[in-house]
């Protein structure tokens, strides 16, 4: 008898769960149902321990596709991670974090959202230092202390809430806005979701903790860890005063930004569907501080989709290219692994909003709102420049991997011969072809009618356009061409490097406390104090012991003169 392996067994149970709460979810949200369950854990003396669980719509949808996505993404795992001695333990530590965002994402009550936000943030940890190599530790030890920001900010919310007797923040959103002492805490909660969702300045670690697995990055940038703070900030926004939606709206506009641009400069596969999961939590972010909610839910759901996708082609891709991630060292893909590259194309026109795939439903409607919204230039400037620079790095990223020349390891042998992986990959293409459509008929029952002129209309087409086109011309430089950017190469290096955000977080964080250690050592360790502290008393001592030791010699004239020295003495004590 053939046993199932644990990825089989974890994918059927989270599949099967992911349909359950898809379907609840669907009836909730017809129905406009909002379940309170509470279990009593102990009850001691008339006092007790109350675990609350909040079922709706959105919590149970959001459930849905974090189950579904990791369903297949551990599927995936067992052919991608196939060599690995302990397939089990990284299973393990996937379903632990899938089951610490469910605890987030179900709890109305601030003591148990930190269980599960601790828990995404440990974990996370693990499996970023899963390959155990200098890199990834390092990458760990960012991704974990920038979180711990973030951990901090909601402890000083637990215990601020002491003062109003329950930590069900649910109760008190509505008092949230009017109480003066209650915006410290909507600011620690923004703080909070900021480190977890990699807004500016805690950007760094993002791409920092694509040293992890594939099949984990997949997961992380899809629905789990950095849509964690989007979905707080989606439970909290109605709390929001205008100043503090003000401030969210412009870091999150220049995040995304900021990541738009750094894409097109970068080489690294992995590295660039990263900076393009931090422009979408920008774009999340900004249209949530407008005070749509439903509409940054909704495309928290259809990124999920695609983002998922991108990562498990980028995945088979690097496997077949001897672990290589350089997109440089890419090209023609398409002939030699033509299913994958058809994934990667709809999963990335998903992304630049090409008309009916998931992103489109919600994209081009947060650009048709942004559009009617009050917003000054500058704000509306950035929204489009950074949906046009989205377009720009997916041409960039086809024609270095899909289109252009072969370079040197496309002359391995490829092959697309791993069934589990292309089994979750054709489910999440069905998803990301029909998902999109399917939500928007669900969430919005009447349908969403924007009336704008006709240039604001074709404002997002046209950016869109534009921006291929540059992508696509920026590709084709060649070497000589490349010189004439030697004049700006402090600008490239500036935009890059994310605006050197990670050398400030890590160098720049470092430099003070260890050149202050340094100093400090030197002086007192290597300098005054050693020469006439230890040191000095070690020589002093040294020198004593040799003196004595010549005095101690057995020597005949020496003890005679000895004897004459003492005997003189006691003369003259004696006279």
């Amino acid at each position: 008898m053939k046993y199932l392996s644990i990825c089989v067994l974890s994918f059927i149970y989270l599949f099967i769960v992911s349909l359950m709460m898809l379907m609840m979810g669907f009836y909730f949200v017809l129905n406009d149902l909002i379940y309170f369950v509470e279990w009593e854990i102990v009850s001691l003396n008339s006092s007790s321990i109350v675990m609350t669980f909040l079922f709706d719509w959105m919590s149970l949808m959001f459930m849905g596709f974090v189950f579904f996505i990791s369903s297949l993404v551990i599927l995936y795992s067992e052919d991608y991670m196939s060599g690995d001695f302990n397939l089990n333990r990284f299973i393990f530590l996937v379903l632990l974090f899938v089951f610490s965002m469910m605890f987030l994402i179900i709890s109305p009550n601030m003591v148990s959202i930190l269980l599960g936000w601790d828990g995404l943030g440990l974990v996370s940890y693990c499996l970023v230092i899963y390959y155990q190599n200098v890199k990834s530790f390092n990458a760990g030890m960012l991704t974990a202390l920038s979180n711990r920001i973030g951990d901090v900010a909601l402890l000083m919310v637990i215990s601020w809430m002491l003062n109003f007797g329950s930590w069900n923040y649910i109760y008190y959103l509505d008092c949230f806005k009017v109480s003066k002492e209650m915006e410290l805490i909507t600011l620690l909660v923004v703080l909070a979701a900021m480190t977890k969702s990699a807004q500016i300045p805690f950007s760094s670690w993002l791409p920092a903790a694509m040293a992890a697995p594939t099949p984990v990055s997949a997961l992380v940038h899809s629905s789990t860890l950095v849509t964690a703070g989007v979905y707080l900030l989606i439970r909290f926004g109605v709390s929001f005063n205008d100043l503090l939606n003000m401030i969210l709206l412009i870091i999150a506009v220049l995040t995304m930004f900021m990541a738009g641009l750094g894409a097109n400069y970068e080489f690294d596969l992995k590295k660039i569907i990263a900076l393009s999961t931090l422009s979408q939590l920008g774009l999340m972010m900004s249209i949530l501080s407008l005070g749509f909610y439903e509409l940054a839910f909704f495309h928290l759901l259809m990124h999920a989709l695609f983002k998922a996708l991108l990562f498990m082609c980028a995945g088979v891709i690097i496997h077949f290219m001897n672990d290589s991630q350089d997109i440089r060292y890419m090209g023609s893909l398409s002939i030699q692994m033509p299913f994958t590259s058809s994934c990667l194309m709809v999963s990335n026109f998903s992304l630049c909003g090409m008309p009916f795939l998931a992103g489109f439903y919600s994209k081009d409607l947060i650009l048709e709102i942004t559009s009617m919204c009050y917003l000054n230039i500058f704000i509306f400037f950035l929204f489009f420049v950074s949906t046009g620079l989205t377009v720009c790095y997916s041409i960039r990223l086809f024609y270095y991997t899909l289109y252009g020349d072969m370079n040197m390891l496309s002359f391995y042998y490829m092959g697309e011969d791993n069934k589990m992986m292309l089994v979750g990959m054709n489910l999440l293409l069905i998803a990301v072809i029909f998902g999109g459509s399917l939500m928007s008929w669900i969430l919005f029952p009447t349908p969403v009618v924007i009336c704008l002129p006709m240039s604001l209309k074709l404002m997002a087409v046209m950016v869109s356009l534009i921006g291929g086109y540059l992508g696509y011309e920026l590709s084709k430089m060649n070497l000589g061409d490349y010189l004439f950017f030697y004049k700006f190469i402090n600008v490239i290096y500036f935009i890059s490097l994310m605006w050197y955000m990670p050398y400030i977080s890590t160098h720049g964080m470092n430099y003070i406390p260890l050149s202050l250690g340094f100093k400090v050592s030197k002086t007192f360790d290597f300098g005054w104090n050693e020469f006439l502290g230890s040191q000095g008393l070690f020589s002093c001592i040294i020198y004593s012991s040799g003196i004595n030791q010549i005095w101690q010699f057995n020597n005949l004239s020496i003890y005679f003169m000895f004897y004459m020295m003492w005997f003189v003495f006691i003369i003259s004590m004696l006279l």
